[in-house]
């Protein structure tokens, strides 16, 4: 028409594109990590308040000056207005020392004794948004704060939970590393050979890549070619040649009822499912249960252990004053009864922000936000976590 002008409208290759956007996003994310966390782009853990390391050890703040002052333990270094402060190493350290006098054993030492077997705890669910990494990096690291030996393992390809431990696959994991090369059907490594120490004392990670992916594609021809140990044994093997160096293992697994999550299934012996407590949330993992109940019959039929110590949902991203949560919750309650955790994991902007940075709440100090939504927010956490740690004690028989 006249008055307008002719617009060219060129075809672009969308795998070239996504590819450079890719590379681009992946720059910009390895140039903020450096800048986060210069000179080597390593993550490391703040130090602990004595009040903080009291409350962990579940002693009083006087208890731990006079150790000090008496030169038994490690020493603290002194802050800003005299505060004593305490490593992470400082904290494991002291649990050992006051393991040694304790009257009953596993006072400060709560893991594994005698017979306990291993705790495997699978964290689930396939719909995004559902807080499923942000739990097991949190549970995670209170475990290991609170003295248990843990191993997290990351089994989502996106690699959330190793991006939180300071891992960026694509820079990081360059030659593998993942979950991956120790259950591959062709020349696999042993565990030990893909975990990583953390900056948590107590907590070492195998960290993950898109490399996981491969294992859902090598399965369904191992299966037709009749290749030897079955798909949902190969996770479990494996943590078998780990088994004594750990009290607790959790997996975060992917947002999808793949052969990854139903290994990881396979291996557990709790299971813990993240529900945000919305209608099509709900909904999701109605269809999610289902297909988890079909598939693990199936497994189960073919041989896999499919006995558990506990399941639980767990409530994440809750607000107390959402009039419709409250009303999915109780609907829940319910449903499912004890098998809903007592404590919800609330909504918090503490949460999130720390996220930004990609630190846990446990990794971030009080004082960078307002006291009030920081304390609000580690209760809720350390409710949920502790209520957790309660039922791995039980499945020990304490």
């Amino acid at each position: 028409m006249k008055g307008q002008t002719a617009v060219s409208h060129v075809k672009q290759r969308i795998d070239l594109l996504v590819g450079e956007h890719a590379q681009k996003l992946s720059e910009r994310l390895q140039a903020h990590r450096e800048q986060l966390f210069p000179p080597h782009a390593r993550k490391s853990l703040r130090k602990f308040t004595s009040g903080e390391v009291a409350k962990l050890l579940g002693v009083k703040d006087a208890y731990l000056r006079k150790l000090s002052l008496d030169g038994k333990g490690p020493q603290p270094e002194t802050g800003a207005g005299g505060r004593r402060l305490y490593t992470p190493q400082d904290i494991l350290d002291l649990r050992h020392l006051l393991e040694k006098g304790a009257k009953a054993q596993g006072t400060y030492l709560p893991g594994r004794r005698g017979e306990d077997h291993l705790q495997v705890i699978s964290v689930i669910n396939f719909k995004g948004g559902s807080g499923k990494t942000t739990t097991a990096a949190h549970l995670a690291q209170k475990l290991a704060l609170d003295g248990y030996r843990t191993l997290v393992i990351d089994l989502d390809p996106q690699a959330s939970l190793s991006a939180l431990h300071g891992y960026q696959p694509e820079f990081d994991l360059l030659d593998g590393g993942t979950l991956y090369d120790a259950i591959r059907y062709e020349d696999p490594v042993a565990l030990k050979d893909v975990i990583q120490k953390t900056y948590f004392p107590n907590l070492d990670i195998v960290p993950g890549n898109l490399d996981l992916m491969e294992f859902e594609h090598e399965t369904p021809r191992a299966l037709v070619g009749g290749s030897g140990e079955m798909f949902f044994t190969r996770v479990g093997s494996k943590l078998a040649e780990v088994r004594d160096d750990y009290d607790v293992v959790v997996f975060d697994c992917p947002p999808q009822l793949g052969f990854l999550t139903m290994s990881a299934l396979s291996a557990a012996t709790a299971v813990l499912v993240t529900v945000h407590p919305q209608m099509l949330d709900v909904m999701s993992m109605c269809q999610f249960l289902l297909m988890t109940s079909n598939l693990l019959g199936v497994v189960s039929e073919a041989g896999g252990d499919m006995s558990y110590d506990w399941l639980r949902y767990v409530v994440t991203r809750y607000e107390p004053g959402d009039g419709p949560q409250n009303q999915m919750v109780s609907f829940m309650r319910a449903m499912f009864g004890e098998h809903v955790l007592n404590h919800p994991v609330l909504k918090s902007t503490a949460i999130s922000d720390a996220g930004l940075t990609k630190q846990t709440l446990y990794e971030v100090e009080r004082n960078q936000f307002t006291r009030a939504t920081y304390d609000r927010a580690m209760e809720s956490l350390n409710s949920v976590n502790e209520e957790i740690e309660g039922l791995i004690q039980a499945a020990w028989g304490r």
